[in-house]
């Protein structure tokens, strides 16, 4: 029997809370959620390394664990959230091989190599970070975001454990673990531990034991924290199992992450982890699927990524963003294009619309009715954010459901999707729904600037504030916004 069998054999969730299934990339199975401690959930999320601004496709690793706080927390369980920011080396591929993304950064920006320009460089990316996430309706108060700087005394003396046991061992190119003595490593996801030597250097591979072993401590003749081994940095793959034991304890109930990260990280996770504690990591691991440009994975390497700025300056609400995930379920490559973002908009002011009826209908009492189950089932199954919409925009043009039922169901659609229905913001007029006399003030901004009389251009804009409408320059023309 599987060491992780006992996680499909139990079917009973707890009696305080509905039963909420998840697919678990660890056994490849779709479970029953049963956390650790009844009605408590500690869950991490692997978060970016902050040398540039995050793209859509990190946004989405980062949508999916607030979709999965919301789903428990509507279904009563308490949810304690931690995504890490990487704030000093992380090579560019997850092989230990390949150019320091930090260092890119500080190059890039003109900044010198060092340790207090690292972290400079990476709270700028953090704030920028945070903020997208907020823009997207992910409560970020609710989070717990540590730095890995601020736990370099934790990796080490995770390191030294592992040494302590035997599972380390160095070599001139740093400290490594030594994978032969972890027999179940690759477990996540079935991974061939032959396949990890693509991407490793040929000289450092024969200082390795084995292919797949992985760096603990990289050495630094210039840059980095003393330690046992000399000046130098943690491994990229220590610094989660540190955060995680320092912040949520040697166990917790789900991992999160980008597909990519499954193969290599997260079960380097896994055996430094285990091996530390001797208990088993996370109950849970779920991955959300790349999302992708033109056919490729969205990627800074490849130079074809979107940011949520790009977005806006388009002058589509940050919430569109928000709704052309939850078309797709989390485990379905996503395909982005502008004219499927500009789909996923119209949508939401649709939505948004209907929302806004429904509440002076209803005047916002609610009533329970099977359409509300049936959209709480679908979340609860495996997060299937289209079957729900679905539902949501079925009983919503229905004339089957009264105002109160439907402002019921919109109530827990807001809770579980996080699209500002219980209260729509303003969206982009069009020029249909524009009135004459702002459609003027517009143009007439328009010949302003392109006179670049910025003066008067300034002036018209304040005179269509005192109105009740805000104007962005976006790259395809004014974006017009009522105010009140």
């Amino acid at each position: 029997m599987a060491w992780f069998s006992f996680l499909t054999m139990r079917t009973a969730s707890s009696p305080r809370s509905p039963r909420v299934f998840f697919t678990n990339t660890l056994s490849g199975a779709k479970e029953v959620f049963i956390p650790l401690k009844p009605g408590q959930v500690l869950m991490y999320t692997c978060g970016p390394t902050a040398y540039g601004p995050v793209h859509v496709g990190n946004l989405r690793a980062a949508w999916l664990p607030d979709q999965i706080a919301r789903t428990l927390q509507s279904a009563g369980y308490r949810v304690r959230r931690v995504i890490n920011i990487t704030d000093f080396g992380h090579l560019v591929t997850d092989g230990d091989a390949g150019e320091d993304k930090m260092t890119k950064g500080l190059v890039r920006e003109g900044l010198t190599p060092t340790l207090k320009n690292m972290r400079t460089m990476a709270e700028k990316y953090t704030t920028t970070f945070i903020e997208d996430l907020a823009e997207i309706n992910v409560d970020t108060e609710q989070i717990i975001f540590p730095r890995a700087s601020d736990y370099i005394p934790e990796q080490i003396a995770l390191i030294k454990t592992l040494e302590q046991k035997g599972y380390a061992y160095a070599t001139p190119y740093g400290v490594y673990f030594d994978t032969s003595r972890f027999p179940s490593y690759g477990r996540l996801g079935d991974i061939q531990v032959d396949a990890q030597q693509e991407g490793v250097r040929m000289v450092e591979q024969r200082e390795k034991r084995n292919p797949a072993d992985f760096v603990l401590w990289k050495p630094d003749v210039k840059l980095g924290w003393e330690s046992p081994w000399g000046l130098g940095f943690p491994g990229w793959h220590i610094e989660c199992s540190a955060m995680i034991r320092s912040l949520l304890g040697d166990q917790i109930d789900i991992h999160t992450g980008g597909e990519d990260l499954a193969s290599v990280h997260h079960n380097n996770e896994i055996a430094q982890s285990e091996t530390a504690s001797g208990r088993l990591f996370s109950r849970y691991w779920m991955h959300n699927a790349f999302l992708t440009m033109s056919g490729e994975k969205a990627s800074k390497s490849l130079g074809n990524v979107v940011y949520l700025s790009d977005i806006t300056e388009k002058g589509f609400h940050p919430l569109a963003l928000r709704y052309f995930f939850l078309q797709a379920h989390y485990r379905t490559p996503l395909s982005f294009s502008w004219e499927t973002l500009r789909a996923a908009s119209n949508a939401l002011e649709r939505l948004w619309r209907l929302a806004t009826e429904v509440r002076e209908e209803s005047r916002a009492r609610s009533a329970p009715s099977e359409i509300r189950e049936y959209f709480l089932a679908r979340m609860r199954d495996d997060l299937a954010t289209p079957q729900a919409l679905g539902g949501l925009w079925d009983a919503l043009r229905s004339e089957e459901y009264t105002p109160e039922e439907k402002w019921g169901l919109i109530e827990d659609a807001e809770a579980h999707l996080g699209l500002s229905l219980l209260s729509p913001p303003r969206g982009r007029l069009t020029n249909e729904e524009t009135p004459a006399e702002v459609r003027e003030l517009v143009a007439r901004r328009e010949a302003a600037r392109a006179q670049q009389d910025f003066e008067e251009a300034d002036r018209l804009r304040e005179r269509l504030a005192d109105s009740g409408y805000r104007v962005d320059d976006g790259h395809q023309g004014p974006v017009l916004t009522k105010t009140r």
